[in-house]
């Protein structure tokens, strides 16, 4: 099938296509043609005309189901793009790049794939899709959010230049901001809870170790936020660091949850409203989580009413590039919930997503990043990438440390 040079096809409708999408037109040298589609197509006319109210282009929509393949693979032989954007659900990871892989066309994701019917989101599957991308000289790249994503890019710009080896690494994730409302999401409800209540794991002395979902907690002071208490959890870019960085004795990731979050969480737990497993409501199965997350608020309305900062990033320790002994280096971007609804109707942890996910795609659409085959971020050069974000709405700042974090 035959593409359109820099046409990109953005798959999902939620806040981070909006953001995407929003940052992609205000690009026009790079994006000079932009489709958007999803299954609800009234949520990507909500974008579109909010694209073109703020920058003045056109964005076409449509809408698709992106788990039925054939139906991808005929709007994809429509718009004849050069890279589809798929920012809609994990579960849809693998019909979309089923669907590539029949048009010959580029893939990019903001997170890996994950059954249904199982929180366990890994990147096995998509990896095994490397010899087919490859064989049909296309590429695949995956994980281009914050977290997965800038965290991948912050380590391996630290260890291009800052550490010769990455032994301990700790990913912090701090969302400071307060929508007002009693129990939200700041991003897909299902998708958040599968995350926050799945067992968390870490890699420590060459292996996952797993523990109690929410069991450690510890209290960071961060900055433009301050205090906030955070929890290990585990998130898929510790399997691609570590696989990339094979020194790594090490690697942790922490997300920041109030106290209020963690009491309905707790609740919702204990009444069954987290559970992903069907039942029969009136003769008609449901899965609790998805109806819960039906009737929470979505996490694109709470754009107007959010404040406060956003504080993503990564402390590593290892041996130093000049070879002065072991350093520790903190690496980190600090986002405005306010600046970000302001530039573009939302969020910041919207924005934190959205914004990466345009550059992973400028990165492919101009060749500064190619191959033939799946790449995870870690595989890809930092420096054009984080050159991006401090003139894209995502300044980041590097200091040094005393030394390895306590905790």
């Amino acid at each position: 099938m035959s593409t359109v040079p820099n046409r990109v096809l953005v798959i999902g409708a939620g806040g981070v296509s909006s953001v995407c999408v929003h940052k992609m037109a205000m690009n026009k040298d790079i994006f000079p043609s932009i489709y958007i589609a999803s299954r609800t197509k009234s949520k990507c006319d909500a974008i579109a005309a909010s694209v073109k109210e703020r920058t003045g282009v056109d964005v076409p929509t449509y809408e698709v189901d992106a788990e039925e393949v054939p139906a991808m693979v005929n709007l994809i032989k429509q718009i004849q793009p050069s890279l589809v954007v798929n920012l809609a659900l994990p579960y849809q990871d693998l019909p979309i790049m089923d669907a590539c892989l029949e048009t010959g066309v580029n893939y990019l994701d903001t997170a890996n794939y994950e059954p249904k019917d199982e929180a366990k989101f890994e990147y096995k599957w998509q990896w095994a899709y490397h010899d087919r991308f490859r064989d049909a000289g296309i590429m695949a790249l995956l994980g281009s959010g914050f977290d997965p994503g800038v965290t991948s890019v912050f380590t391996m710009w630290l260890k291009k230049h800052k550490l010769k080896t990455i032994r301990q690494l700790d990913i912090l994730d701090c969302n400071g901001g307060d929508h007002g409302q009693a129990f939200a999401t700041n991003f897909n409800p299902e998708i958040n809870i599968r995350e926050v209540t799945a067992p968390a794991r870490h890699w420590e002395n060459g292996e996952f170790v797993e523990t109690p979902a929410m069991g450690k907690r510890v209290e960071f002071d961060f900055e433009g936020v301050g205090p906030r208490k955070m929890y290990m959890m585990y998130h898929e870019e510790l399997e691609s660091l570590s696989k990339f960085n094979p020194e790594l004795e090490r690697a942790r990731f922490w997300m920041t949850f109030g106290d209020e979050y963690i009491k309905h969480l707790t609740v919702l737990q204990n009444v069954g409203m987290t559970s992903i497993k069907p039942m029969k409501y009136k003769g008609t199965e449901i899965i609790p989580l998805q109806f819960l997350a039906a009737v929470l608020p979505k996490p694109e309305s709470l754009g107007e009413t959010t404040k406060g900062n956003t504080n993503i990033g990564c402390i590593a320790s290892g041996e130093a590039l000049d070879g002065s002994g072991e350093k520790t280096f903190y690496i980190n971007n600090i986002c405005s919930h306010e600046a970000a609804y302001e530039e573009t109707g939302n969020q910041a942890v919207s924005y934190t997503t959205g914004v990466p996910a345009m550059i992973g795609s400028a990165m492919m659409v101009q060749g500064i990043w190619s191959g033939d085959g799946v790449f995870n971020m870690e595989e890809m050069d930092p420096d054009p990438f984080m050159e991006m974000l401090k003139h894209h709405g995502l300044s980041w700042k590097v200091k040094e440390l005393d030394g390895p974090v306590d905790f």
